[in-house]
């Protein structure tokens, strides 16, 4: 018999965060997260996203035995300002049984039910900027430190409980090699040229806070057309310089100025910590960060993490700059392989960002719904 019971307090939270340690233990393809981490994440009082959202999360136990976990969320923002009556639901983890993932999910049902709201989403997090999908392609692919893994099981059973799959995403690679400079070395002087546009290259974290709140405002307007996007708050923005700039190479982040120093374009790039992560085993001390320092700086790997554009600059060549400030880049510090994270299936003004490169799609990931 399966009980479903509340994580409330410290050590049922730790319970929550390490289960997926147990379930994917030996997988030579999860990524675990470091456990304060995740901890901090999930906790009301440290991330800011609670000024907009709420959560609880939830343990399925077979006896004393911990078999499954699953966070109920709400997002207010999407729900009273968006007109979205949503019921989210991420952190999804389960043993194979359908008895499990049935319970799970009911209890996220009964909250949303509760709440007055009309379907439920997942897995989802908080926000945009939070991991999405249950993998339905690319098992044997490792993941990423900004998505989810799960066991091929999954899919079936959000499906035999009655969900329909909501949206798609793909994860693309290509070979460094592929952003041949020869494809848009002319064309980016050019546009250049044209919009009286310079790139801002950086070697030092210092050099690039005075455009992180500009960054974040870009990134607010060049997705704010998507299907339930929710726009980043300013507490939102703090968080996220103090979490994760620090990790990130300066020389991969890259942004576009106009003659007045208006920021119309940006992307960040990561090197991949997949490997640094796993051999971390959730632990920063004693010798996780070590690991991720390491891969900071020594990585054939580069992850494409986000890319923002001015509506008004959009379709009009700006890419080519960027990917060219990032192909000296890439020569420099030897990437071999370039990955990105997902993206809409049906966002085609992404798609075709890409389409000289000749990217290879080998991830596929949904969101599944259900009325409520």
């Amino acid at each position: 018999m399966i009980q479903i019971r509340e994580a409330r307090s410290n050590q049922d939270m730790k319970a929550f965060v390490r289960f997926p340690f147990r379930l994917y233990a030996g997988s030579p393809y999860w990524v675990p997260p470091i456990i304060r981490d995740e901890l901090q994440t999930l906790d009301a009082k440290v991330n800011p996203v609670f000024e907009q959202a709420e959560a609880r999360y939830f343990l399925a136990y077979r006896g004393k035995r911990v078999v499954g976990r699953v966070a109920a969320i709400i997002n207010w923002t999407e729900v009273r300002s968006m007109g979205l009556p949503k019921m989210r639901f991420g952190w999804f983890d389960f043993e194979d049984d359908p008895e499990i993932s049935k319970a799970l999910l009911e209890e996220v049902a009964r909250i949303g039910k509760q709440h007055g709201l009309e379907y439920m989403e997942g897995p989802v997090g908080f926000s945009n900027l939070d991991k999405v999908g249950v993998l339905t392609e690319g098992f044997d692919h490792i993941g990423t430190m900004v998505t989810w893994y799960n066991h091929a099981y999954y899919p079936a059973h959000l499906e035999a409980l009655g969900f329909t799959p909501e949206k798609e995403f793909v994860e693309s690679k290509f070979p460094a090699a592929n952003a041949d400079p020869k494809l848009f070395d002319r064309l980016e002087g050019l546009i250049r040229k044209r919009y009286n546009l310079r790139p801002l290259n950086f070697t030092r974290t210092e050099e690039i806070m005075p455009w992180v709140d500009q960054m974040f405002e870009l990134f607010n307007s060049t997705y704010a057309r998507l299907s339930s996007f929710v726009p980043i708050s300013e507490a939102q923005k703090e968080y996220f310089k103090k979490k994760y700039l620090n990790f990130i190479n300066p020389e991969y982040i890259k942004f576009i100025v106009d003659a007045q120093d208006r920021l119309v374009a940006f992307a960040v790039v990561m090197p991949s910590f997949s490997r640094a992560l796993q051999k971390a085993r959730g632990k920063l001390f004693p010798m996780g960060i070590f690991h991720l320092l390491r891969a900071r700086k020594h990585n054939r790997d580069a992850i494409f993490y986000l890319i923002g554009i001015l509506p008004e600059y959009q379709n009009k060549g700006l890419t080519s700059i960027i990917f060219n400030e990032y192909y000296q880049v890439f020569q420099k510090r030897k990437v071999e392989m370039c990955y990105r994270t997902p993206e809409l299936a049906d966002n085609i003004a992404i798609q075709q960002m890409w389409k000289h490169f000749d990217p290879v799609v080998y991830k596929r990931r949904k969101t599944y719904r259900k009325p409520l």
